[in-house]
Order: C-alpha cells, then sequence, then structure tokens
C-alpha cells in the first residue's frame, strides 16, 4: 500500500488542511473499497465460497472493485446491476465493461426489482439460478467492512483535530468514527439528499464525535454541476490530486467553501480522506459529453 498524505497548502487561510490519499492503495480496488473487502474476501475464503455476489448502479466503483478483486483471489464474481436496459450497453458503460473484462457475471434487473434485492424472495432466487455464494451487500457496508475501515486511521491521524469523509452507505464513515480520538470531530459529507443515513450510522457507529454536512450533495447521488467539475479540474491543476465527482470532490469542495467562510476554529488541523472513486470519472464523463457540458479532465 502506498498511502500518504499530501498538504493542501491554502492562500489567507488560517487553518491547515491534508488529504490522506487512499486511492493510491490499489490501481483498481481503491480506497475504502480495498477496506471495504479485505476482511471480507477472507472470511469468504474461510467459508470455502468460490462465488462473490453483490449489487450495484451502471457505474458503481463497488462492482468494478469486486470484480478485479473476485479475479485476482481467485473467485467467480456475480454483480446484480440496477437497470435492465444496461444489458445492451454493456460495451458502451467503462465501469461494466471492466467488470466484464475481469471475469464478472451480470443479472440486469429494473429499478423497480432492485428495490427488493434485500428481501428473502430476491436473495432465494439468486441462489437458485447460481448455487451457493458469499453476498456483499451494495457498497460493500456490512460488519467485515467497517472492520476494515476502522484500519483507515493510524496513530500518526491522532494530531488532526477534524477527519472529514464523503459518505454514501456510511460504512468508511462508521469505521472512521470508531478508530477516532474522543477530541477528534468527524464530519462527514452525503452523496444522497435527505437525513436517513444518519440512523443508519448510528447503529453501526460506536462514538458520538461525529455529526453530518449535507449541503453539499450537488442535487443529490450522481449529480453534478458547472462549478463542481470546474472545482475538480482546478484542484488538479493546483495539486496533482484527481478527485471524483460523486464523493470526494463534493467533500473537498465542501471543506474549502467552509473553511472560506471561518466554520472551523484558527489553527485547525483537519484532515480529508480521499476514499477513490476514480474508475466512474469516465462514465461520468460520458454523460457530460453526451450533454455537451464541460468535463473533468487531468491532462492539462
Amino acid at each position: 500500500m502506498q498511502v500518504s498524505t499530501q498538504e493542501i497548502v491554502l492562500s489567507n487561510a488560517s487553518v491547515k488542511l491534508f488529504i490522506k490519499r487512499e486511492d493510491l492503495i490499489h490501481p483498481f480496488v481503491s480506497g475504502n473499497k480495498f477496506r471495504k473487502l479485505k476482511y471480507n474476501l477472507i472470511e469468504a475464503r474461510n467459508q470455502n465460497h468460490k462465488t462473490l455476489l453483490t449489487f450495484g448502479g451502471a457505474y458503481s466503483n463497488h462492482i468494478a472493485a469486486v470484480a478485479f478483486a473476485g479475479k485476482e483471489n481467485g473467485f467467480k464474481t456475480i454483480g446484480v446491476v440496477r437497470g435492465d436496459e444496461l444489458g445492451s450497453k454493456i460495451s458502451q458503460n467503462p465501469t461494466l465493461k471492466f467488470c466484464q473484462d475481469n471475469g464478472m457475471e451480470f443479472v440486469f434487473v429494473s429499478r423497480e426489482h432492485y428495490r427488493l434485492k434485500n428481501t428473502e424472495d430476491f436473495i432465494s432466487c439468486l441462489k437458485n439460478d447460481f448455487g451457493n455464494f458469499y453476498l456483499i451487500p451494495e457498497g460493500g457496508t456490512n460488519d467485515l467492512a467497517i472492520r476494515g475501515c476502522e484500519e483507515i486511521l493510524t496513530m500518526e491521524d491522532k494530531k488532526y483535530n477534524y477527519i472529514c469523509c464523503a459518505l454514501g452507505t456510511g460504512g468508511t464513515i462508521a469505521g472512521i468514527i470508531n478508530s477516532s480520538s474522543s477530541q477528534q470531530q468527524v464530519l462527514g459529507f452525503p452523496s444522497l439528499k435527505g437525513d436517513f443515513i444518519k440512523e443508519d450510522i448510528r447503529k453501526l457507529a460506536k462514538n458520538e464525535n461525529w455529526e453530518l454536512i449535507s449541503e453539499y450533495h450537488f442535487g443529490g447521488y450522481g449529480k453534478v454541476s458547472s462549478e463542481l467539475i470546474e472545482f475538480i479540474n482546478d484542484f488538479y491543476k493546483k495539486y496533482f490530486i484527481p478527485l471524483d465527482p460523486i464523493y470526494t470532490g463534493k467533500m473537498v469542495f465542501g471543506i474549502i467553501d467552509l473553511i472560506s467562510k471561518n466554520y472551523f476554529p484558527q489553527n485547525s488541523k483537519i484532515l480529508l480522506i480521499h476514499t477513490g472513486g476514480i474508475q466512474g470519472i469516465k462514465g461520468m464523463n460520458l454523460k457530460l459529453s453526451n450533454k455537451n457540458l464541460k468535463t473533468i479532465n487531468f491532462n492539462d
């Protein structure tokens, strides 16, 4: 693993800002996906499973990571994908094509049917079709995933006053909360609209030194704006750090905006967790290009 922490030097800032490059852990199973899969892969092997089955959307970082990690560790992989229309569009979708190239078999289901993915009947039908498998939830969050995410913070990170993390299903931030010190404050930046994720985190987190900042979702999961795309491009030009537009990009935008509004006490040390997700940029750029909008560009 090549995790490093890099300072983000901001002009006229009264705080110190750092970013932990979890995205550098692995070229294809990066950031929190590596952490979430670590102990799940060990458990699947201990239970003598040969197949991993999981769920995700068209550009899911999670299913891409499962496909590669499964192949690398000798597992067959099955991805239950939201959107039955995608079955004929695999070659046009960078994420699904990557998964297919790494041996993943797909089950494409309608969005309505996909909502039933956690029911016993749904899982029983999958077992009838594919036999026994090791099930990894959508987004990868379970107890073993949280255990892996608890390893994101190290003793070296005790010096920071604030730990900031983007979140989807809540597993990553729960692990960070559990391994943080009582004097640290953990800030979560949801990529989805709504406060429902709070209850999920409360069930997973052992400490109470956290809060969610919900003003930077840019319209909800998968939604972006030209302002966000421009910010991501400018950030790369300044610091040579790629940000994804679904998770980390929104968090970093929010943190820098909060700094400009004096949200943090003077001389605070703030650590941002880069959770990866860079593979999804190709898919996002396709969507932006189809709308004749500016794309994310790390080549300038």
